[in-house]
């Protein structure tokens, strides 16, 4: 049966920044067939479309004058079992922290580290979601996804993803021809903890715990309560800005005129900066213009305090970028959706 496809639809309650705007049609799937016959009717293949997941790493700067896709596809399997993995495959509609809990739950490790990012399954290869020295592709084995010219369903390997830094094929040449549809991942029964990354340990002595798969996530949770307003609160999406990457020598220029800058060496030329400590350098923690600004408690944070446009969040964010490069000679760029 096909999806029904409604007119005229608020997108307020459907992206974490909580913007009022609205699609001019919106419809929800809930299988892989569902979304086959919706690809096949007049109100798709005439206008243009907005997949929408979670909606927590976009910003909707205007009404969409095309169809939203709602994708709902639930479900978690376990398709293999051996010794010292599990190999998993997950619906694209399911809340990645739903999927993370299910395997910390199962003692299944990989995806720990992972704990409390927004948005939905699908979403997450997209930019390869990382966070605390641990990104999407580490666990990663394939996906497959629905191609909206044919309706056929293709599986896209590892290396065909070609995953970078906040990076995939999804935002590059497969970019709107794709539609995810269900992901599948190596979870390990005996995995290789990872601490070392941000105030893990910190939080581990915090709470007198010894490492594992679930005091990981514990302590991860526990960190992003405490930098990161909820969503549902205070409208956000999480980390606005990518931490841009220097040549080694730009790095050491910049640290010799200020020493207590970071950063984290991504390969023998090249160093990551922390995007957040940049822009908090430029006295924009906390600062607040109009029904917008920058986080209290997390610099990297851009918030709707309650009826903000989409636009006056992107203006902002617009300044944040100029403020930095007239600083620091160093260019930060959204790592959001601006839509």
């Amino acid at each position: 049966m096909i999806p029904s496809v409604l007119e005229n639809v608020s997108l307020k309650s459907y992206n974490t920044f909580g913007i009022d705007v609205s699609a001019a049609f919106f419809a929800t799937f809930n299988s892989v067939k569902e979304l086959q016959l919706l690809l096949q009717t007049d109100a798709v293949k005439q206008r243009n479309h907005l997949v929408m997941g979670g909606g927590s790493n976009m910003l909707l700067t205007k009404d969409f004058d095309g169809i939203v896709l709602k994708n709902n596809i639930k479900g978690i399997e376990i398709l293999e079992e051996e010794t010292t993995t599990a190999t998993v495959r997950v619906g694209a509609g399911e809340v990645w922290h739903d999927f993370v809990m299910w395997a910390v739950n199962k003692n299944l490790g990989g995806v720990e580290n992972l704990s409390l990012i927004p948005g939905s399954v699908g979403a997450g290869p997209i930019q390869n979601i990382g966070a605390y020295g641990v990104e999407l592709k580490d666990c990663f084995k394939s996906l497959e996804a629905v191609e909206i010219k044919t309706g056929n369903i293709k599986t896209f390997t590892k290396d065909y993803c070609n995953f970078g830094y906040r990076y995939s094929i999804f935002k590059d040449s497969a970019k709107g021809k794709y539609i995810i549809t269900h992901v599948t991942f190596s979870l390990q029964k005996n995995p290789e903890l990872n601490t070392t990354y941000g105030a893990i340990e910190q939080e581990l002595k915090k709470q007198n715990a010894t490492p594992s798969i679930r005091t990981i996530s514990d302590a991860v949770i526990a960190i992003r309560k405490s930098k990161l307003p909820d969503p549902a609160v205070l409208g956000n999406a999480g980390s606005f800005f990518k931490n841009p990457e220097v040549p080694v020598q730009k790095f050491e220029e910049l640290k010799a005129l200020y020493p207590t800058l970071t950063g984290y060496p991504v390969n023998e030329t090249t160093i990551k900066l922390a995007a957040g400590w940049l822009i908090e350098q430029c006295g924009w923690k906390g600062k607040r213009i109009g029904n917008t600004g920058s986080h209290k408690d997390q610099a990297l944070v851009l918030v709707n305090y309650g009826n903000a446009t989409g636009n006056e969040i992107y203006s902002l964010a617009l300044d944040i970028k100029k403020s930095v490069h007239e600083k620091f000679g160093v260019d930060i760029e959204p790592e959001v959706n601006v839509i």
